[in-house]
């Protein structure tokens, strides 16, 4: 079985593809312990399996890792990357806030592992050559690289989500075909937002405030016996494996003016629209607010699920219930499978699901590279 390397872990959701398109993961490294711990509770990693700290101290101390990380196969992440904007004329390896994706370079440069993938946001394609150089710089000529912006909604998930992927071989192959093939990938057919979450059990709004504890029936539960509907979505995002609990399936408080809000609005509706415009908080900034509100469309695809999901859904109200998405309907839109479990408060569980690489994404990527491998 080849193996796996996965650094800026997050949650889980990379090495999680990774794993079931056939990669092994012999080490992890994520410095966020939140994060980290639903990672760990998912996965059956040993004591000198995981790193849970600044990459940076990883590097320092690396001759600890030095039978382990012997003939890699790949190592994946995605480091944060905030000086890379082009209106910043300083060098992208040189800005100080780039101190994690440096780590990154150095990692490989330690490791040489036969395939790397490098996931990022797509803002960071303004500063490709510069980063194409950086990776040869430290690298070589030894490895073939590209890059490609990818979208989940091509591979017919059901979520606008477009990353950039730097990936890179030793091996001598064309990195231009790997991607082709890549997008040879696609889900049973091409689903929307309906098919994702539409077998979940209806949740009512949550009006308790200040009790993230709370749970019964009306707004939800962490954890409770569910009997499935056999779904086409689910079947494919769990890979055809069954689970008699529904996880992370919870409702967060909103309070009356925005409870109504999201009963008015139609779908596909946003602050704009004239079913709101007597209660809308922000009429004099509708310019700059006009997604404050967004509901979501059940016959077309997710907006992009982001982090911002840990701070409200206002962005993200359900087709036809009056209150934001659940974690775990986030998390389906992210292509986890259900038995898949998020550890902390409501709000981390938005976190650790916004910032991840969506699963079925990955998996399509690491099936193609373990074919090349």
């Amino acid at each position: 079985m080849p193996t796996m390397i996965d650094l800026f872990a997050g949650c889980g959701g990379l090495s999680l593809g990774m794993e079931q398109a056939g990669f092994s993961t012999i080490f992890a490294n994520e410095i966020n312990e939140k994060l980290f711990s639903t990672y760990l509770y998912n996965r059956n990693l040993d004591d000198s399996s995981y790193f849970q700290g600044d990459i940076k101290e990883l590097n320092k101390n690396i001759y600890k890792y030095k039978n382990k990380f012997k003939e890699v196969d790949l190592v994946c992440g995605g480091p944060p990357c905030q000086g890379f904007s082009m209106a910043n004329r300083q060098r992208i390896l040189d800005d100080p806030r780039n101190g994690l994706y440096k780590a990154y370079l150095e990692f490989l440069t330690m490791t040489l592992p036969k395939f790397f993938v490098m996931e990022n946001v797509r803002g960071m394609i303004k500063g490709i050559d510069e980063i194409l150089n950086d990776f040869y710089r430290f690298l070589g000529s030894q490895y073939n690289l590209s890059y490609q912006l990818l979208n989940a909604k091509n591979f017919g998930l059901p979520q606008n989500r477009e990353r950039l992927f730097i990936i890179g071989n030793k091996l001598n192959i064309d990195v231009n075909k790997i991607f082709t093939d890549i997008k040879k990938n696609k889900a049973n057919r091409d689903f929307v937002l309906k098919d994702a979450i539409g077998d979940l059990p209806k949740l009512e709004p949550n009006r308790i405030k200040n009790n993230t504890k709370l749970e019964n029936k009306n707004i939800g539960y962490f954890e409770i016996e569910y009997s499935y509907p056999n779904s086409e979505y689910a079947n494919f995002i769990n890979n055809g494996k069954k689970t008699t609990k529904l996880f992370n399936h919870k409702n967060r408080y909103n309070n009356d003016r925005d409870i109504e809000i999201f009963s008015l609005l139609p779908q596909g509706a946003n602050s704009l629209h004239e079913s709101i415009e007597h209660i809308m908080p922000y009429k004099k900034r509708n310019d700059i607010f006009k997604d404050k509100y967004f509901k979501l469309d059940e016959n077309e695809i997710c907006k992009t699920i982001t982090s911002h999901m840990k701070h409200d859904c206002n962005m993200y109200i359900h087709p036809t219930q009056s209150r934001g998405l659940s974690p775990r309907e986030a998390a389906r839109v992210q292509t986890f499978p259900d038995y898949y479990i998020f550890t902390g408060t409501p709000n981390q569980w938005y976190a650790q699901i916004g910032n991840a690489v969506p699963v079925k994404l990955a998996e399509f990527i690491g099936k193609e590279i373990v074919r090349y491998l």
